[in-house]
């Protein structure tokens, strides 16, 4: 008794299937060699379409991407985020600020900027966040 209900064994665990029933030693071995060859041809199939996907996906990144590289002497605009805006600062702030002069490049895609008095601003920027700017 179950919680007042009386447990009945479903006909599959009671009676055996013929697949069961049919299974033998011998042939649970041939499946087992036949499932080990073909074991890396399935590793190799797996890869193969894994850098088929990999591909899709870096040919779509690099069709969206607008990468964006400039040269030391460049004049560029730089992003405002919200920690570095003035605290009086409205809805219609301006979102770029600037000109800098790009000094140095500091790495893939980061920059180091001055000020048109040459001051050198304390952190790297990366070219996601700067824009180039055009007298």
């Amino acid at each position: 008794m179950v919680y007042g209900a009386e447990a009945l064994i479903p006909v599959e665990i009671g009676e055996p299937s013929t697949r069961y029933v049919q299974a033998t030693e011998e042939s649970n071995d041939e499946e087992m060699r036949v499932n080990l060859d073909l074991l890396e041809e399935r590793k190799e199939a797996a890869l193969i379409r894994m850098v088929a996907q990999k591909q899709v996906i870096e040919r779509y990144y690099n069709r969206k991407a607008r990468l964006r590289f400039f040269k030391i002497g460049d004049f560029v605009l730089k992003k405002v985020f919200q920690f570095t805006k003035a605290s009086n600062s409205g809805k219609i702030s301006p979102t770029w600020e600037g000109p800098y002069r790009v000094r140095d490049i500091a790495g893939k895609g980061a920059y180091v900027l001055e000020t048109m008095d040459g001051k050198v601003l304390p952190l790297h920027w990366n070219a996601v966040h700067l824009k180039k700017y055009y007298f």
